[in-house]
């Protein structure tokens, strides 16, 4: 899912400083989500790993299921149960605070059968926002966001690779990683030299306001 031809909906002042934020364990809790919707399938999701597919394990199984089939799991939670994951706790008070002054975006890799669920989900923890679908590095998309503002601009992703990807697409942009689950903060992959990381929504919150230059939450 390419987000840029979504870009042009979405409301940017040129003078407001911009807030670009995953969802998945940056706004709500994906893998304690996921595990759940398993556990419905006959599966369980085990936290070995910093990865998805290669977690997942019929109960008592040695070795981790199928790749595709781990795809399909994935793919009907999306379409099935993504709207009952939880919020990250402070996530919606956090963003409440910042969005007085700032501009609040959330960017998402979710298939695109996930769009209706996903607002939905938004919806329901009044998290009042754009919401972009994106497939992919998201260097390209959080580029084209903030070159329409000429205030400070931060992207907050659980994902290395995406904050990899932003710092040489657009490097102006500070960046923050962020594990709201405990069990993948201790696995994450992270380069806290260039991204500073956190699992905590109010140290986040903190950071981002000083990085915008507005009031602290």
């Amino acid at each position: 899912m390419d987000p840029l031809p979504q870009l042009h909906d979405v409301a940017i002042h040129p003078d407001r400083p911009l807030l670009i934020v995953d969802v998945d364990e940056v706004l709500g809790l994906f893998f304690q989500g996921f595990g759940r919707f398993l556990s419905t399938r006959g599966y369980e999701l085990r936290v070995e790993r910093f990865a998805l597919f290669q977690n997942i394990y019929a109960p008592g199984a040695t070795e981790h299921l199928d790749v595709e089939s781990g795809r399909v799991l994935f793919n009907d939670f999306f379409r099935f149960a993504c709207d009952e994951m939880e919020l990250a706790p402070g996530a919606g008070q956090a963003l409440a605070s910042l969005s007085r002054d700032a501009t609040v975006i959330a960017l998402t890799n979710a298939p695109d059968h996930a769009r209706e669920p996903r607002q939905r989900w938004m919806d329901k923890h009044a998290l009042n926002y754009p919401l972009l679908l994106n497939a992919g590095l998201k260097g390209a998309a959080v580029a084209a966001l903030a070159e329409r503002t000429s205030a400070p601009a931060v992207f907050v992703d659980d994902l290395l690779i995406n904050l990899e990807s932003v710092a040489e697409a657009a490097p102006e942009v500070l960046r923050f990683q962020m594990n709201a689950d405990p069990r993948l903060f201790a696995l994450a992959p992270s380069a806290p030299d260039r991204h500073p990381a956190f699992d905590s929504w109010p140290a986040l919150s903190r950071a981002i306001a000083e990085a915008l230059g507005i009031g602290a939450p």
